[in-house]
């Protein structure tokens, strides 16, 4: 699959077929996220994949109810988090712009961008979740403290395939400065 094909074809996927996702491709998808530039090289971004029934019902109760519908068959929860004070800080802990830890968020964002692009490719499905209770993750998870949770990612097989929203306009998104 050409990159544009994937970029045009990937849609949040709200209905998902009860099909497991072999390990393989969730491998797949987590390797190319790792290839996503980071500040400094300090790859800060994680990952915590739920697969089992257990460890996914855990995450899926950490949501609203909303999006316990919207993923409900999804095959894996993957939880992304950022280690913080890392990205955008030198080593001894300073801060090197005015953003701080917004680094570390811009860098788990590019290596989200490029798991759900891979997910495409492979004929998966996703959906991307910022609303869940990051206590209730953590404790399941066990994910240590100087990382925040940014997001979950459901994975499946999708049962429909949704609509692309209209999107705005180049012009209405950019300025270009020519002098």
């Amino acid at each position: 699959m050409e990159l544009s094909e994937a970029l045009n074809n990937r849609k949040s996927t709200r209905h998902y077929i009860d099909k497991k996702v072999d390990k393989s491709l969730l491998d797949e998808m987590l390797s190319a996220a790792n290839l996503a530039p980071s500040w400094k090289n300090s790859q800060t971004p994680r990952f915590y994949v739920a697969t089992g029934e257990k460890s996914k019902n855990a995450v899926r109760e950490a949501l609203p109810e909303f999006n316990r519908k919207n993923s409900e068959n999804a095959s894996a929860y993957i939880v992304t988090t950022v280690v913080l004070n890392r990205s955008g800080f030198d080593k001894d802990g300073t801060a090197v712009t005015e953003i701080g830890n917004g680094w570390g968020y811009y860098d788990c964002g590019l290596n989200n961008m490029l798991l759900v692009l891979k997910a495409e490719e492979l004929g998966l499905a996703t959906l991307i979740m910022g609303l869940r209770d990051e206590e209730k993750i953590r404790k399941t998870l066990n994910i240590p403290a100087e990382e925040n949770v940014v997001s979950v990612i459901a994975v499946g097989y999708a049962d429909i395939a949704p609509d692309m929203p209209k999107r705005k306009d180049i012009s209405e998104t950019a300025k270009f400065f020519e002098e």
